[in-house]
């Protein structure tokens, strides 16, 4: 592997160059099943040592919500420090609308979300309008199985399109999984209003907006100081490189198939990563 991407087996051997963690969840700690028993017990390693860890998801739901489920899949909140989701992170920017992608953005909300949530509204000065053509802007927070396919929103997303309406996406994720298998998440529905001419600012891995509230959340530290961890180099990977954090892949999520073809896992990387994708260490399974 190339210099700066080194293959570890356990973060014990990496500890004194961070004092903070950004935790991926899907893939990294569970998979929708059970935190796995070597990712919990790092965890509490981690914690121990004296690390403080943000668990950081790209999902459109509030940190709470994430937070009962983590719990609920075996890892109590008292062994890391909090959680982190862009729709905490969209909530939070919407309460404020001190900065941009959230100022001026009106008051007028057409919502696509899952299962009906509406955390990601509630408590803030926002009307939820039924029709696109009475919005000020788009919150696309999550997706239904049902409601996966773009081609199902052609009509409402054209018509935003051509009112100029900006989409504000709370979920950069291209694919979920869903009760037949993979399906497009919302970052798939935000990029097919791009390609309607509709313009879209996301807010998540590996954008801007979510390193930015991890680092005021734990109250600016040093960047380089801080080690993103997680399973994908498009999401992961490049946020944190781009944010000038530290980096660990997670072999076995997001891009185990591509890498159990391969009898030089550290080729494939090197190959597909680039320099903006480059983890600065990987290992297969999260251990201490």
């Amino acid at each position: 592997m190339n210099a700066g991407a080194t293959a570890i087996t356990g973060l014990r051997v990496i500890a004194d160059h961070f004092d903070h963690v950004l935790l991926d969840q899907w893939g990294t700690l569970h998979e929708g099943l059970a935190v796995f028993p070597d990712a919990h017990e790092c965890v509490v390693k981690l914690h121990e040592a004296g690390k403080r860890i943000l668990i950081l998801s790209n999902s459109g739901k509030r940190a709470n919500s994430n937070q009962r489920r983590l719990t609920a899949l075996g890892l109590p909140s008292d062994a890391y420090d909090g959680v982190l989701s862009s729709g905490e992170v969209t909530w939070r920017g919407l309460k404020a609308r001190e900065h941009g992608p959230f100022a001026g953005l009106g008051n007028r909300c057409f919502l696509i979300s899952r299962d009906g949530d509406r955390s990601i509204v509630d408590g803030l000065d926002l009307s939820v309008v039924d029709d696109v053509g009475d919005a000020d802007f788009v919150l696309l927070a999550g997706l239904d199985d049902s409601a996966a396919d773009p081609e199902q929103w052609r009509d409402r997303l054209t018509t935003a399109a051509r009112r100029k309406l900006l989409m504000l996406c709370a979920n950069p994720d291209l694919v979920m999984f869903g009760v037949n298998g993979l399906v497009p998440a919302p970052g798939a529905l935000a990029a097919f209003y791009q390609r309607l001419g509709g313009r879209v600012t996301f807010v998540g891995k590996p954008h801007a907006p979510m390193f930015a509230a991890a680092l005021e959340r734990l109250e600016h530290p040093r960047p380089e100081r801080i080690l993103v961890i997680g399973d994908s180099l498009d999401h992961d990977i490049a946020g944190g490189r781009a944010a000038g954090m530290l980096t660990l892949l997670i072999g076995s999520g997001a891009h185990r198939e591509i890498l159990e073809r391969s009898s030089d896992p550290s080729h494939v990387i090197r190959n597909v990563a680039g320099a903006a994708r480059m983890p600065h260490w990987t290992m297969q399974h999260l251990a201490w």
